[in-house]
């Protein structure tokens, strides 16, 4: 899949995954690598900008299989943005898929 889509797609997606759970690192990379091949290092520099800006919180909760996992919880200002953010994607595949359509239409 061409570069450019996976970035553009990359911050949606770990929104839509912190929506309705808090989740750790690895976590979210193993989510949305079953469906997006995608590299470990893509994320985590995306998680820490999306915290600095406030749209998460972490916080440390212990783990079994190792060492503590910092956990991402959506804020209500990160809710608001992905609602923001899933409107756009929505316009903006509905905009493409009208013109894919449209040119199949005309072969």
């Amino acid at each position: 899949m061409n570069i450019q889509f996976k970035k553009g797609v990359l911050n949606l997606c770990v929104l839509v995954l912190l929506d309705k759970q808090d989740r750790y690192g690895y976590e979210l990379v193993q989510k949305i690598s079953n469906q997006i091949a995608i590299s470990e290092g893509s994320v985590y520099p995306l998680l820490r900008r999306l915290t600095k800006e406030g749209y998460f919180t972490t916080y440390l909760q212990e783990s079994t299989e190792g060492p503590p996992r910092k956990y991402y919880k959506l804020t209500e200002t990160g809710r608001q943005y992905l609602h923001e953010q899933l409107a756009e994607w929505r316009n903006f595949t509905d905009g493409v898929n009208t013109l894919i359509e449209e040119s199949l239409r005309n072969e």
